[in-house]
């Protein structure tokens, strides 16, 4: 895979060269580069096992890389020091699988706590700014409820809503659909590209499911899991029909017929 080019005119959000993920002595990944435009919807996918979530720990922070570098809007993240990487670290959320929310707090309170956190609001503040995140996100009157009173589809709205707390302009999606039905899915995907649309903002999402990847994504890397890394980047429809490497053909040519079902209720 070629380096990442340097974002010299600002044209890229996320850049990662010669990223290397290792667990103790074990290779995930290595020599992964590529880079994310702004604005792009953009996807990580392959089978299990690949290292999509092991890439998405070593971009976020959770994980340090081996090797490599990752910076966000021409900012190195890696090698950041600690009030440079607390700055940058405002620069995009997450939505974890299952939306990963305090079961003890009330969603209004998940949804507040990185303005607990990151910025000088009151509370009155804290709770004004929530609010308007989960009417955002179409959960507007749900913020005393408990994340167990929730569905799972509400639940990943409401992890969404506290990603876009500090309002970013990087959100990251784990897996976003696990779990959900056609339907939600569906809806989920729709207010992704409407965060994008509305607000510019870029899209990074792990995942396998073949239905979105060609619903809503406008590039995606592959990874596989005994290259290590990348072996296919560009438009996944193109990747579909025109990719010279019959691993990717494979993996994105997988239950064809069901990807029109989309939104069909069950």
């Amino acid at each position: 895979m070629m380096a990442a080019p340097a974002d010299s005119a600002g044209k890229f959000a996320i850049e990662v060269e010669g990223l290397e993920a290792r667990y103790d002595d074990r290779v995930i990944l290595a020599h992964v580069s590529f880079a994310v435009k702004r604005g792009e919807i953009f996807f990580v996918i392959g089978g299990s096992g690949c290292g999509k979530s092991t890439l998405l720990r070593n971009l976020v922070g959770l994980n340090q890389p081996a090797q490599g570098t990752v910076r966000f809007f021409g900012r190195d993240f890696t090698h950041a020091g600690p009030g440079e990487r607390r700055a940058l670290l405002r620069t995009f959320g997450i939505l974890y699988q299952g939306g990963a929310l305090w079961s003890s707090m009330t969603v209004r309170e998940n949804v507040a706590l990185p303005l607990e956190l990151y910025t000088k609001l009151d509370r009155r503040e804290r709770d004004e700014v929530a609010a308007l995140k989960l009417a955002q996100v179409g959960l507007a009157g749900y913020g005393d409820y408990l994340p167990a009173e929730l569905s799972g589809g509400m639940r990943k709205r409401a992890g969404l809503a506290r990603a876009l707390a500090l309002d970013p302009d990087i959100v990251f999606f784990d897996e976003p659909s696990a779990g959900l039905d056609p339907l939600t899915s569906l809806k989920l995907d729709e207010l992704i590209v409407q965060l994008r649309d509305t607000l510019g903002t870029t899209i990074v999402v792990v995942s396998h499911e073949l239905a979105s990847i060609f619903d809503i994504a406008d590039r995606v890397i592959m990874l596989e899991r005994g290259a290590k890394g990348v072996i296919a980047e560009g438009d996944p429809r193109t990747l579909r029909e025109r990719s010279d490497d019959p691993r990717v053909r494979e993996f994105l040519n997988r239950r064809k017929a069901e990807v029109g079902q989309k939104g069909v209720t069950a």
